[in-house]
């Protein structure tokens, strides 16, 4: 929710880091940003957490990569 929130926001994703624990928005708030990423019209339940699994996971690959360290995340902004 921390990235779906940002991005829908238009704010910049380089700089950020998710923070586990962080709350932020509603309960309802959540929800509704990932029925409105997870692709489907009217998703089930299995299908959400699918999806946020599958989010999440590929996330934390990404934070990981040396590839989007800040030192190269500044050679290549917005990659």
């Amino acid at each position: 929710y921390q990235y779906l929130s940002r991005y829908k926001r238009k704010e910049n994703l380089d700089c950020f880091t998710f923070v586990p624990g962080r709350i932020e928005g509603t309960e309802k708030e959540c929800l509704a940003c990932l029925m409105e990423f997870c692709g489907r019209s009217d998703p089930s339940w299995t299908e959400l957490s699918n999806f946020t699994h599958f989010l999440n996971f590929q996330l934390r690959k990404c934070e990981r990569s040396v590839f989007f360290s800040p030192v190269v995340g500044a050679e290549f902004c917005g990659f």
